[in-house]
Formats: structure tokens, sequence, C-alpha cells
């Protein structure tokens, strides 16, 4: 019995051989692909291009010079408490703009600026002043002090015990 199961056991050492090749996918054929990718079945477009089509719009550089809307506006604020005082108004007939705007310098002068603006001559501002400039007089520095003595919010604690007895007693 111990010749056969030795028998048994070199064959199956024989057949496992390291110096033989490992059959190729586990002993199956490689797979023959299947997908093909799908061929074009368009051409592509061919380009189209036009000359673009003259504009009659008038430029200059590259903004667009355009007719405006026509308007009328004026606002004022005049604040005593916080000191301001200006005002702006304007108008315009579509092409030119016509306008004026004030303002309350520190100062003490009036600041106006009378403008005009239009596509030929751009923005044209005449800026004149009312009032004579007020400067205060330079004070010398006077620190202020940075704090105060404390006023005594209490008052002085009254006594609320008796004189205390002898409390020993007569020697024997």
């Amino acid at each position: 019995m111990y010749t056969k199961v030795t028998l048994l056991c070199l064959a199956a050492v024989a057949l496992a051989r390291p110096d033989k090749p490992a059959p190729a996918g586990y002993g199956y054929a490689p797979p023959t692909p299947a997908y093909a990718p799908p061929q074009p079945s368009y051409s592509a477009p061919q380009p189209s291009y036009s000359a673009s089509q003259p504009s009659y719009e008038k430029k200059r550089g590259n903004y667009l010079i355009s007719e405006g809307m026509p308007f009328d506006f004026k606002y004022a604020v005049k604040d005593d408490y916080k000191g301001l005082d200006f005002d702006h108004n304007s108008n315009s007939d579509g092409k030119i703009v016509n306008g004026q705007y004030r303002v309350l310098l520190p100062d003490g002068r009036t600041q106006i600026v009378t403008y005009t603006a239009d596509h030929h001559n751009g923005y044209q501002a005449e800026v004149t002043y009312e009032g004579k400039a007020k400067y205060p007089e330079p004070q010398p520095y006077k620190p202020a002090p940075s704090y105060s003595a404390p006023a005594p919010a209490y008052s002085a604690p009254a006594p609320t015990y008796e004189q205390p007895k002898p409390s020993y007693g007569v020697p024997h």
C-alpha cells in the first residue's frame, strides 16, 4: 500500500512541474472583439462667412454714440445740524446736457460747478467759489484730564454692636 501512495505522489509531482508553462487565459481562447467604433456618416460642415453689414451709427473710438433722451431734474439738501448744504440740477434736450451743482466746503466757501456735455465737445466745466475761506486760529494743545476723582457712592457704616461685657467670673 505504501508503494501505491508513493507512486501516486510521484505522478502528481511530475504533472505539476514548474518548468511547464501555464495555459494562457486559464485554458480559454482570447475573445474576439464584438464592438467596433461607429464610422461617421456625415461630412463636416463647410464654413460660411459673409461680410459684415455697414453700420450707419456714429462711433468715436470703440464707443457707439447714440442720441440721449431729454430729461430735467433738480435736488437739494440742507442740513444745518450736520453742516450739509449741496444741490444739483441738470437738463438735456437729448443732444446737449447743461447743469450746475453746488457744495458747501469745510472752509466755509461754496464751490459751484457749471457744466455742459455733448458728443462733440465732451464734458466742459467751469468751477467758481463763493465766500471767503475761514480757518480757526490754532490753539495750543491742552490735554484734557483722562479721569476725575470718583465721588463716594456710599456713606460711612454705622456701628451695629454693643460694648462687650466681661465673660469671666470672680476668682474662687
